[in-house]
């Protein structure tokens, strides 16, 4: 009989992404298929990192918690999907594009980065994994968006982020910046949040003729968006704030802080972030 896959010689950080693929719960076949080789070098692979970890120390002393979502299969392949069809897009491609996300600050304790003591090798773990939310007591709701020649006004949300805010949001926020910098042709990154791809925001989409761009679920690492509220955290680490008007005069003020330079920087790492992707066979990457 003949064998449907033999040994491949895989880099070390598609073996890392097996290993976390194990980690959240993939069987070693289904990983053999998906990356292309036989059952016995991925149960060599997830071996050796075993025997890695029982050679150093067991415990690592202080990490941070892993807020990487646990996609689906369907979502898996529908981020390789979208990837190959990106991975050769630059600057040119990307330029008439707005990219858009939300995000809760907290308005007491650290920079919202908790620590915990887990197993070397385990940070992708289900048990190891801190579910991020949407909503809390003592934080700051906002949002924000930016494009190759633009970052735009910090948002911030009052309440409950529902349709009818983010209508709001997109006619008198994001509508104006996008027209006022990238004249009457651009395209709008969002999320599949349900607020986002409700019938009444569909409506509006329709109704002021805006290009949506295809997005695949389950997939903040392929937004640069992201790391813009990792530069917030990081400029305000350590800053105290008595209240939430207080915390979003911060926010703002370290929103505009943010040089073009950055923007340019996260936008030239498209090709990377899809390649991730693709390495990873879809499963959440570094990014």
């Amino acid at each position: 009989m003949v064998r449907p896959f033999g040994k491949k010689n895989f880099t070390v950080d598609v073996r890392k992404s097996i290993v976390r693929g194990h980690e959240l719960g993939a069987h070693p076949k289904i990983l053999a298929t998906q990356f292309g080789c036989s059952s016995s070098q991925i149960y060599r692979i997830l071996k050796n990192n075993r025997d890695d970890k029982t050679s150093a120390s067991c415990w690592t002393a202080r990490t941070k918690t892993s807020q990487k979502p646990l996609v689906s299969l369907k979502n898996r392949k529908a981020r390789v999907e979208w990837a190959k069809q990106h991975l050769s897009w630059g600057p040119r491609e990307w330029a008439n594009h707005i990219w858009s996300d939300e995000s809760k600050f907290n308005l007491f304790g650290t920079d919202g980065i908790q620590w915990i003591r887990r197993p070397i090798g385990s940070r992708y773990a289900p048990q190891y994994q801190c579910p991020t939310v949407k909503h809390g007591v003592g934080s700051v709701m906002v949002w924000g968006c930016f494009s190759v020649t633009s970052i735009g006004p910090l948002k911030r949300i009052v309440g409950t982020m529902d349709r009818y805010v983010y209508e709001d949001i997109l006619e008198n926020t994001m509508r104006p910046l996008a027209r006022a910098n990238l004249g009457r042709s651009w395209v709008f990154q969002q999320d599949n949040d349900p607020k986002h791809t409700s019938g009444h925001v569909a409506n509006w989409f329709r109704s002021r003729r805006v290009d949506l761009l295809e997005w695949p679920s389950q997939s903040p690492d392929l937004n640069p968006n992201e790391h813009m509220w990792e530069k917030l955290e990081r400029r305000l680490k350590g800053v105290r704030a008595s209240n939430a008007n207080q915390k979003f005069a911060q926010l703002e003020a370290a929103w505009k802080s943010i040089p073009m330079t950055v923007v340019q920087t996260l936008l030239d790492s498209m090709p990377r972030r899809c390649q991730a992707v693709i390495d990873a066979k879809g499963y959440p990457t570094k990014y």
